[in-house]
Order: structure tokens, then C-alpha cells, then sequence
């Protein structure tokens, strides 16, 4: 199916390169042509306005569906497709509005025990959390200002009850079980190929030299350029540290 012309984008590949025309980011390069869909994950613009499901499409910057949305003055968006949600069905977003798969209200006016998805972390910036296919969050409870959200880590966070939340479930929770069989699959995504560090030579990787396919020979692992990896705690953010109640681990 072709997407809504006016919905998308072409976007620009830059093979990881940065400005100069240097690797910033490995392993990137090639792919499908393919056109950005515009998904709305606000929605608060369209208030108390019923839309209309038109379409459930593919796309191909997201593992989740999403869906064609005609509102009734007219206009139409792209929104992230919840499971169960089909051609025909109406939602509406609203600060309070009735519980059902699609509809997006403020998180004060959601049941305790409802599943969400593509969620607030502050007000009136949009969805920012649980986006991926097949996820949900639950919501555990409301304290003061503020709402208690299970996330699908397990993690707890503290989220303001003004937020706004939509009901249900992400679409397309099989992704999870896509095997994409060979590696040209993967060069049409755009990915390149990826060497194991103990394959290279010691000026190439820490992890390099040695006779045929040696152990790493450190303490722990390393990244190309000597910094720690695979487990090592990257988070920096300690502003927010008194918003989460429970890590995930």
C-alpha cells in the first residue's frame, strides 16, 4: 500500500557520516530508498475531535504499525496502530474520555491496572515512551501529582498525572519473531557488516592479536577505543533519579 502522500518525507542517508565526511557511528551504509511517515504522537491538537481508522500500514523506520487516521474537520494523520485496532474503529483524544484501544487521555483519568503505550514524560512534548512493537506499560497507581507506571523493563517511574497516555497494547507483537535469514536482508536495512574485536589486530581493537581466534585476554571488555563495555552503566541523567521507585534490574 502506498503511504498518504502528504504524511511523509524523504529523508536523507548519511552512511554515519558526520559534516566532514568521517565515521561517527560503524556499521552504517546503503539500503532501501524508502519515505519517512509523519506519526503524530502528540495528538493533543486534535482535541475532543473523533477520527476515523482509514488504514492499517507498514512502516519502514518502526517496528509497530501505524494507522491513517481521518478526523472529522477533515485532516488526516498517522498515528502509532495499537493491537486489536481495525479499519472502521473511532478514537478520540481527550483529557478525560471513554477506556477503549486507541483512545489517548490524561493518565489522572486512566483505571489503575490499564495497559498504555506511547507515553508522556512531559507535558505537551508528546510520546516518548513505550513506542516499540508488542510493548505496553501498566498503570500502578496515582500519588499527588504524580502517576506510577510499570514499564515493560519492570522498572517503576514516576510520570505528572497531566501526562497523556494511550490505551492498549503496541501492534505487531510477532516482530519480536522476525528471522531475517540472510544477510542481504540486513544490507537493505542499512547495516553493514560487523567484525568481532578478537578477529582484528592489536592496533586495531584492545581486543585484538593473539593466535587464530584467541580470548580477549582482559579483565573485562573493551570498546575500540578502550572504554568499558557490555554491562557497563552509561546513565548520566541524575536529575531525573528521584523519579524512578524501582530499577528495572
Amino acid at each position: 500500500m502506498e503511504p498518504e502522500k502528504n504524511l511523509t518525507v524523504r529523508l536523507k542517508h548519511t552512511a554515519g557520516r558526520n559534516n566532514q565526511g568521517r565515521i561517527t557511528a560503524r556499521h552504517r551504509g546503503g539500503g532501501f530508498k524508502s519515505l519517512y511517515r509523519l506519526v503524530d504522537f502528540k495528538q493533543t491538537d486534535k482535541m475532543n475531535v473523533e477520527g476515523v481508522v482509514k488504514s492499517i500500514e507498514y512502516d519502514p523506520h518502526r517496528t509497530a504499525f501505524i494507522a491513517l487516521v481521518s478526523f472529522s474537520d477533515g485532516e488526516k494523520r498517522y498515528i502509532l496502530a495499537p493491537d486489536g485496532l481495525k479499519v472502521g474503529s473511532k478514537i478520540r483524544t481527550a483529557p478525560k474520555t471513554k477506556v477503549k484501544v486507541g483512545n489517548r487521555m490524561m493518565l489522572m483519568n486512566i483505571p489503575i491496572g490499564f495497559d498504555i503505550y506511547n507515553i508522556e514524560i512531559s507535558k505537551g512534548k508528546g510520546g516518548q515512551l513505550v513506542r516499540g512493537a508488542g510493548t505496553s506499560a501498566k498503570l500502578v497507581g496515582i500519588d499527588g501529582d504524580y502517576a506510577q507506571i510499570q514499564l515493560p523493563s519492570g522498572e517503576i517511574r514516576l510520570v505528572h498525572k497531566e501526562c497523556y497516555a494511550s490505551i492498549g497494547k503496541v501492534s505487531n507483537e510477532d516482530s519480536k519473531n522476525v528471522r531475517l535469514g540472510k544477510a542481504g536482508r540486513n544490507r537493505l536495512r542499512g547495516k553493514r557488516p560487523h567484525v568481532l574485536g578478537k578477529s582484528m589486530n592489536p592496533v586495531d581493537h584492545p581486543h585484538g592479536g593473539g593466535e587464530g581466534h584467541s580470548p580477549i585476554g582482559l579483565k573485562h571488555p573493551k570498546t575500540p577505543w578502550g572504554a568499558p563495555a557490555l554491562g557497563h552503566k552509561t546513565r548520566k541523567n541524575k536529575r531525573t533519579n528521584h523519579l524512578i521507585l524501582k530499577r528495572r534490574k
